[in-house]
């Protein structure tokens, strides 16, 4: 595992950015003014360089404690929620004022578990943050900690933060946290421990190296975080591990610089994504192209739109992975449609600048994206 290694931070365009309770707390001491304008300031940078960054953030139970003079994080789970529902005020506050001094703009953006579980609403949040995005806002993303119960937490934000690469395809996650990397023993009591700079994400080693329990303050440990790199490779995003503190941490990784532990995914975002859809054995649907619609997409890499399908077969929702074939019968290609197939049969063969007036409304001009798209 050797250090002379360039960070995966300067290739990646699309970045989650997590920042724990400890770091955004100051410990437990109240919301650090000083160190969210300097990671704020950080990340407006990175938008400068033509990055996209979405920020997951913790810290409102921890400010709520403070704000209702609780020493320890209570057990109680209406509690909890309390404690967020005060806490999340003054984070809110504290970011947009510390964004926009930078002339940046940012959006809140709250979830649970059941948002991501629900395919409707997992469509939804996904659509929701690719198009923040693309009109140049930050979200920053927290739990909804003030309407979960044990069933649908998420349980930290790091497994959060993981989730939400995989939802919107990041390149990188990078946890920010108040160690610098992943060790090979417990620094704090091993002084013979190691920094393990670069290793493959998802090597059931590191989960040994990282065993222990998070701060009073926060729910997370190291473990939370190999175990989120692990869950982030799965869609191709590669995770960076560092110290919340280290000057300029986000921008010299945006450098190239390497900084703490980088836990590397197996295969690209691209990869990971056509390979998923090409497992399918069994897709919902299918759906039948014309000779120019097959051109398009087999030879042009253009996006399938309505006009080019004259057949519809089977059932099929938004967001399910369908087959395009040839009038011959033969596949061409998969692909996530932006649409069920009951809106398909009174689309096809219109053009894209009809569909909002056929349906009442319009989710993309494309019936499948290319991004979307695997050729068969």
């Amino acid at each position: 595992m050797s250090a002379a290694h360039q960070s995966v931070i300067r290739q990646a365009g699309r970045i989650i950015v997590k920042v724990g309770s400890s770091l955004v707390t100051n410990e437990g001491r109240g919301l650090d003014h000083g160190a969210i304008a300097r990671w704020a300031g950080q990340i407006a940078a990175l938008r400068g360089l033509g990055k996209d960054v979405v920020l997951v953030s913790s810290g409102a139970i921890a400010e709520g404690m403070l704000r209702l003079g609780m020493a320890a994080r209570p057990h109680d789970i209406h509690e909890l929620q309390a404690c967020a529902a005060v806490g999340q005020m003054g984070l809110a506050q504290i970011y947009e004022t510390s964004f926009a001094a930078h002339g940046v703009k940012t959006a809140q953006v709250l979830l649970t578990h059941a948002d991501l579980a629900d395919r409707e609403r997992y469509l939804n949040a996904r659509a929701t943050l690719t198009t923040l995005l693309r009109l140049g806002v930050v979200p920053i993303i927290n739990e909804n900690d003030t309407v979960v119960t044990d069933e649908i937490k998420f349980g930290d934000n790091d497994t959060l933060g993981a989730l939400v690469a995989n939802l919107i395809e990041a390149d990188a996650l990078v946890i920010l946290t108040d160690q610098r990397g992943l060790y090979s023993a417990d620094p704090r009591k091993d002084p013979a421990a190691t920094l393990i700079a670069r290793a493959p994400a998802g090597d059931a080693a590191l989960e040994a190296m990282a065993g222990g329990a998070g701060s009073s303050i926060g729910r997370g440990g190291m473990l939370t975080k190999v175990l989120a790199a692990r869950r982030a490779a799965r869609s191709g995003a590669h995770t960076v591990i560092a110290w919340g503190r280290e000057p300029d941490v986000l921008t010299r990784l945006a450098a190239g610089e390497a900084i703490g532990t980088q836990l590397e995914a197996a295969t690209t975002r691209l990869t990971a994504r056509r390979q998923w859809m090409v497992d399918h054995l069994h897709t919902s649907g299918e759906v039948v192209l014309d000779a120019g619609a097959v051109q398009k997409l087999t030879q042009e890499g253009k996006s399938l739109l309505p006009i080019g399908v004259v057949a519809v077969r089977g059932e099929f929702g938004r967001g399910q992975v369908i087959t395009c074939v040839g009038e011959d019968g033969v596949p061409v290609a998969r692909g996530l449609t932006s649409y069920t197939a009951s809106e398909v049969r009174r689309i096809m063969r219109h053009s894209s600048s009809e569909i909002e007036a056929i349906l009442g409304y319009i989710e993309g001009p494309e019936l499948v994206h290319r991004d979307n798209l695997v050729l068969l």
